[in-house]
């Protein structure tokens, strides 16, 4: 229903209460200071929807570049992000040039599950422009946000030299259910990073954490939209899609870091 009304609702609404609730969706967004502190240089969200890891890098980092290829949520996202946020429309990849942006049918964006990989749910497609992260001049870059629904490993590819160079933390969505988890993993612990997840209130190293069992025991979660899976007073088992990457042995500021051991699937 949410995804039937947004189309219908001023776009400015719809960003402020994506930008509001999104913390409850994704509580990494909450505990942004673990692993970005103030000041942290330049910021890099890729795949900014209608903003709000944007909003959040841009009171943190001195400068944000935003990377969104859905033209609509780009133009928003120009007219309304603060001052130090500069928004490209195109997609990230290991090369520049064009690609085919897959959409669902009825949907011209909006719902965030655009991407560059066709998977079941889309069925028709949109030309845009491509650019490596590395083309792109960034400068004392601190960290970067990947949500892309399975070019991932395409966008690190581009991004090889930024993250050699800069050794920025990385926040990766990574589903099983859209692309294998295992290439991101390993191509970037070759660049010397580790994984991190936060299934509750600690962060949890990758390695000690089923990514892909609990995926796969909580999948249904997943099929809900945005505002049923931020909903108060719901019981529910937490979807966990994201990884926080670090590297050279970095771990999330803070005590409440759990590294041994077995972890629960749901």
């Amino acid at each position: 229903m949410a995804a039937r009304l947004v189309p219908h609702l001023p776009p400015r609404l719809v960003a402020a209460v994506a930008q509001a609730v999104y913390p409850r969706f994704e509580p990494e967004l909450a505990r942004l200071g673990d692993f970005c502190p103030p000041g942290c240089g330049t910021a890099v969200d890729v795949g900014g929807w209608y903003g709000p890891w944007t909003r959040r890098l841009s009171g943190r980092a001195r400068s944000v570049l935003t990377l969104e290829p859905v033209p609509h949520l780009a133009r928003l996202l120009s007219a309304t992000a603060p001052g130090n946020v500069r928004v490209v429309e195109a997609a990230a990849g290991d090369r520049p040039g064009t690609a085919r942006l897959w959409l669902p049918p009825d949907d011209p964006g909006d719902r965030g599950v655009s991407s560059l990989v066709r998977r079941d749910i889309h069925a028709r497609a949109v030309p845009v422009r491509v650019v490596a992260l590395d083309d792109l001049g960034l400068r004392e870059v601190g960290f970067v946000k990947v949500d892309v629904d399975g070019s991932e490993l395409a966008v690190l590819r581009g991004a090889t030299a930024l993250l050699t160079r800069d050794r920025p933390a990385l926040f990766v969505e990574l589903e099983s259910r859209i692309q294998p988890v295992a290439p991101v993993v390993t191509y970037l612990r070759m660049l010397g990073y580790d994984g991190w997840v936060l299934p509750g209130g600690t962060w949890v190293r990758l390695a000690s954490f089923p990514l892909e069992e609990h995926q796969a025991h909580t999948a249904h979660v997943a099929s809900h939209g945005l505002l049923r899976r931020v909903t108060p007073f719901r019981d529910r088992p937490r979807y966990v899609n994201s990884v926080l990457f670090l590297p050279d042995g970095r771990r999330p500021a803070g005590t409440r870091v759990r590294d041994d051991g077995t972890h629960a699937v749901s």
